[in-house]
């Protein structure tokens, strides 16, 4: 599934930029700084693992490292176990998707439901997730797991709904899944829609530093 994402342009991220799994999901910007061998652009990657080591900022996959590269540059990129590169803040991923919901595997019929998030666009952090039978008014609220991972022991009976806490930057906001979105036999492995987008943008601080913008061009 995450080889499908962005062509493949995927990165394991270091502890503090993977954030204790909150930013598997997001999306970043990077270049190396050999301009001998790299494209000035740089590529877009997204955040799938956590590199668990403090010694670099992202392990990308073959296919993100070869992109940073000049074309024909390939071959002599590969021969550098370590590139240095800087990265841009956190930039909007784009989908041309609704948001999904995929049953994982570690769910249990009748009532336990964990679910992974994909799909998740713009600059965004889901932070609470409750769940309730179509129809109903009793929310179940969610325990995330790590990143886009949430579960529950106790998932109502019957096709589900969800509601969200969504931040772009500092403030929160409901976004709600208004019909029926896991069937009542939902199956462990299926990607459901959502039928909802989340695209919002991260807000500027009171006095944002652009200076990361002028060093990128």
């Amino acid at each position: 599934m995450a080889t499908q994402l962005y062509n493949g342009y995927i990165a394991a991220a270091g502890p503090a930029l993977f954030r204790e799994g909150n930013s598997c999901g997001s999306c970043f910007e990077v270049r190396c700084q050999d301009e001998r061998l790299c494209k000035k652009e740089g590529v877009k990657v997204i955040v799938t693992d956590n590199s668990r080591t403090n010694q670099t900022g992202f392990v990308l996959s073959k296919e993100a490292f070869i992109a940073l590269g000049h074309d024909g540059m390939a071959h002599d990129l590969m021969q550098h176990r370590n590139l240095d590169v800087e990265f841009r803040r956190r930039t909007p991923c784009e989908y041309n998707k609704n948001l999904s919901i995929r049953v994982e595997e570690r769910s249990r019929k009748p009532g336990h439901l964990t679910i992974k998030f994909l799909y998740q666009g713009g600059q965004t952090d889901i932070m609470a997730v409750e769940v309730a039978q179509v129809g109903s008014l009793v929310w179940q609220y969610m325990s995330q797991r790590m990143g886009p991972i949430w579960s529950t022991p106790r998932a109502p009976l019957g096709p589900l709904r969800f509601r969200l806490v969504v931040t772009g930057g500092y403030d929160g906001k409901w976004v709600w899944t208004e019909e029926e979105v896991l069937p009542a036999d939902w199956k462990i492995g299926e990607l459901y829609d959502a039928k909802v987008q989340i695209k919002d943008i991260a807000q500027e601080s009171c006095c944002p530093d652009n200076s990361y913008r002028e060093r990128w061009r």
